[in-house]
């Protein structure tokens, strides 16, 4: 049930259907904090270019946007049989599908999208259309409520005036509203826990510099941005108390894929003997995944290290550069893995299979 005082902790929204313009509105990530400017993408290429660049980013967001584009797109085809909307569909599900490899939300929402259209085949064309518009707004409700439960369950574990370590955006920007490892910031903001955050920068897109520092900024909560190399001072100087990430996909066996450098922190906070918290709508488990080793891990380009955020190259021309977007966490660094059903403890493997088979 959700507490009414907690229904609108941002200022902003992140993504919306706008179906009388046959559109995608959503918040143009890559241009915050400096710009807030909200896009209107009718296209399907649009769409599958904001996932992609990351305009539209975190992984329930993904998937949101994913069921709303590949609705809009078959709607926009103006299909006039059966036939022709199967194939439309198709054509969209698989062409959005190759946006994003890693974050497993992207696939789940384009199948949830694929059932609903199996489910009613017996429709008529434009009803058939009414029913895959509602289940996209149904994926984006849902996804709302499971945010609040899961900032319910992680707050929980925290206690008033705690320093939190958190890696990436997994906030409000992230997904419907206020995101999975920002909820219980959130809420603990509405209950005075008077939480000091110390937000990692990430490199090399600087999501928690850019992202997370303006969302907490607007929302009152008190921010510190950190580089990522100085996670270990930190904790070693006693002033975190826990970290929280939220998390692009889980592996059956509890193992994490998160931004790159998420693995890391894990390590350090068993070090200094800190709880390491994964926050996890039940959407991102994939029992296919036996564990992280199996997880695709997307390599995107290198000049968003060497020089897209520089006005001069920030790295000899020419030089090598890796750049994959994120790492796995095994799921013995793992504290707890938080999701909208209640907090899990290792082994967790038998509780995610129970999890998920109860949905």
């Amino acid at each position: 049930m959700q507490n009414d005082a907690f229904l609108d902790p941002s200022p902003f929204y992140t993504i919306a259907l706008d179906d009388e313009n046959d559109a995608l509105k959503i918040i143009d990530q890559t241009l915050l904090p400096g710009e807030t400017f909200y896009l209107s993408l009718t296209h399907i290429e649009d769409i599958w270019e904001a996932i992609n660049r990351l305009r539209v980013r975190g992984a329930p967001a993904i998937g949101i946007a994913a069921a709303y584009g590949v609705y809009l797109a078959t709607k926009s085809s103006l299909p006039q049989t059966h036939d022709e909307l199967n194939r439309a569909f198709q054509n969209h599900k698989a062409y959005l599908s190759t946006a994003r490899p890693t974050a497993v939300n992207l696939f789940w929402a384009l199948d949830r999208m694929e059932g609903c259209l199996k489910t009613h085949q017996e429709l008529s064309v434009e009803n058939i259309l009414q029913a895959l518009k509602e289940e996209a707004l149904s994926i984006q409700g849902e996804d709302e409520a499971v945010c609040y439960a899961i900032g319910e369950h992680a707050l929980s574990l925290l206690k008033p005036d705690w320093g939190i370590l958190t890696h990436c955006n997994a906030g409000a920007l992230a997904t419907s509203r206020y995101g999975t490892a920002l909820a219980p910031l959130y809420l603990g903001q509405l209950k005075d826990y008077r939480f000091k955050v110390y937000a990692d920068e990430t490199r090399p897109l600087l999501q928690g510099a850019r992202l997370t520092a303006w969302e907490l900024q607007q929302a009152g909560i008190d921010v510190t941005v950190i580089c990522d190399n100085m996670a270990s001072i930190v904790m070693q100087q006693g002033i975190v108390q826990a970290v929280i990430t939220g998390c692009d996909r889980v592996a059956a066996n509890g193992d994490a894929a998160n931004k790159i450098g998420t693995s890391g922190l894990a390590i350090l906070a068993n070090h200094y003997g800190i709880p390491f918290y994964i926050c996890a709508p039940l959407s991102t488990v994939d029992l296919n995944c036996i564990s992280g080793s199996d997880i695709e891990i997307e390599e995107r380009a290198t000049s968003e290290i060497t020089s897209m955020w520089y006005r001069k190259p920030m790295a000899p021309e020419g030089v090598k550069a890796y750049n994959p977007a994120f790492d796995v966490t095994d799921h013995s660094l793992i504290t707890a893995i938080i999701t909208e059903k209640g907090v899990l403890i290792p082994p967790f493997q038998k509780q995610l299979q129970n999890l998920k088979q109860s949905k």
